[in-house]
């Protein structure tokens, strides 16, 4: 017997339970945000107009993903009803480009991962979102799309063009040292934005303007009174060199900022001499006062977090949701709680977690949570956790996975007419209750997917085409229940997550 016979003769075209990552599971995006919360949803999710930091703490496959995706969906929904007022979001969960720059600038041969990782800081996490959100940004402004491609967190080149001077000159400012792309050399990119926000320059050339006319007026002197032999002779050198003094002491000043600043950005690649030729593009008197990130601090990150906030609300955006999940993903983390931690515990900072119109929706694993309770009471003043609407575990009930599972083979009924329930796959013996005291020992949706699709194989394992049976035993969902169970058991023993 086949599991797709079963199936449609239940009335479902596909198998709800074959997929176990949100993240590439079709039939999720099909439920979209209108598929299945976990109970604790309206805390984590709050509301989108009053940014609010929620700290979620859940094993795998509890949902993080899935919540994460619920967030994008429902934002992107809040932004079409309301396009003056928009939120901002910066997906933070790919770490591994940033992890690379950091481990090559901070790490050293045969240095192990963990000693690397406890020199991360709060303000490399700070770079690393300047980075995604400036490079979104740059990508949106400079890129050819209609209005009618743009999506509910596009910013339009249009209103980038009337953003006042001085949040043009930051924009510009954050893409000289945070925009990271590698469609294009970071100076055409620069280049293009520049002239996208109508961005004059020319007092940037007056340096080199100078130093060219000198030369050609002693040059064409010279040739002019036929007296090129004085170039053996050291005043004329001494003339050129004045000309060209002013260009080549701002190339220096600008070489020596570079330097500072790729120092310091530990996160990103950024060559000296690219940030050099930039950064030479700027009026001199622009640069002046403005927060650089060229020292071991966070003051000037958080300035220059301010002064993106201010050019996303230029763009129509009044607030800035940061997702951050996939911690255990990247290759210098390969899962392990204590490197985890190395990363993450700079971030968990009440003047970072509690900055104004930033809402920060942090998805761990569980596993870090363990070391929560080996801090000191300082840890806990400087964090204030019990203001950052803390969930120590992701926990779903019978119930709740009940509601998922019948919430997903509905999305794949084939007849509208007819009420599609798991519990009409079971004999009538068992009943509702019993079967959904069996899905609270599963604990999470994943896990739940995994035991109900190896229980449908396993079912019409025992039956031919010719003899089937469409409804699972007692003795098949326990015997199936039992050795997933303790499966499940061993895995996590293998883990040692405790």
């Amino acid at each position: 017997m086949k599991v797709q016979q079963f199936l449609e003769h239940h009335g479902l075209n596909q198998n709800p339970f074959s997929q176990e990552d949100a993240q590439t599971d079709p039939l999720f995006q099909k439920l979209g945000a209108d598929g299945t919360f976990h109970p604790a949803w309206d805390k984590i999710y709050g509301d989108p107009s009053t940014p609010s930091t929620a700290v979620v703490f859940g094993e795998k496959g509890s949902g993080k993903t899935a919540l994460r995706l619920q967030i994008v969906e429902h934002t992107a929904k809040y932004n079409k009803a309301n396009p003056d007022h928009r939120v901002f979001i910066v997906d933070y969960d790919d770490f591994n480009p940033f992890l690379d720059s950091f481990n090559e600038k901070v790490g050293w041969t045969g240095a192990k991962p963990e000693k690397t990782l406890q020199k991360w800081r709060l303000w490399d996490h700070i770079d690393c979102i300047l980075s995604l959100a400036t490079t979104a940004l740059v990508d949106d402004i400079t890129s050819r799309k209609s209005s009618s491609e743009q999506g509910p967190f596009h910013a339009s080149a249009e209103k980038a063009a009337t953003l006042s001077p001085s949040n043009k000159r930051d924009l510009l400012l954050l893409a000289s040292f945070y925009d990271h792309s590698t469609d294009n050399a970071q100076l055409t990119r620069w280049s293009s934005l520049r002239r996208k926000l109508g961005v004059s320059n020319w007092r940037s050339y007056c340096d080199f303007t100078i130093g060219l006319a000198t030369t050609g007026v002693l040059f064409g002197l010279l040739a002019y009174l036929q007296k090129l032999d004085q170039l053996g002779r050291y005043w004329p050198w001494l003339v050129l060199v004045a000309g060209w003094a002013p260009w080549l002491w701002n190339q220096f000043k600008m070489a020596t900022l570079g330097w500072k600043v790729a120092r310091q950005i530990r996160v990103l690649d950024r060559p000296v001499n690219q940030l050099r030729s930039v950064l030479s593009h700027f009026d001199s008197k622009d640069l002046v006062g403005q927060p650089i990130p060229s020292r071991d601090r966070s003051d000037d990150r958080y300035e220059l977090l301010t002064k993106l906030q201010n050019i996303l609300e230029g763009l129509g955006f009044d607030s800035i949701t940061v997702l951050v999940d996939r911690v255990d993903e990247p290759h210098l983390i390969n899962g392990s709680p204590e490197r985890m931690k190395a990363l993450l515990w700079s971030m968990f900072d009440n003047k970072f977690l509690k900055h104004a119109g930033i809402g920060f929706k942090l998805l761990l694993p569980v596993e870090v949570s363990f070391y929560l309770t080996r801090e000191d009471k300082e840890f806990y003043e400087k964090s204030r956790l019990d203001k950052q609407n803390l969930i120590r575990t992701l926990e779903w009930t019978g119930e709740s996975l009940f509601d998922l599972a019948n919430d997903r083979a509905r999305a794949c009924n084939t007849n509208a007419d007819k009420q599609v329930s798991i519990k009409n796959w079971f004999d009538d013996s068992i009943s509702e209750a019993e079967l959904v005291g069996h899905l609270s020992r599963l604990r999470v949706p994943r896990h739940l997917f995994k035991f109900l699709h190896r229980l449908l194989v396993e079912h019409c394992h025992r039956y031919t085409d010719e003899s089937p049976q469409w409804k699972i035993n007692r003795e098949t969902l326990q015997s199936s229940l039992a050795l997933y169970l303790r499966d499940l058991e061993a895995y996590d023993r293998g883990l040692g997550t405790g």
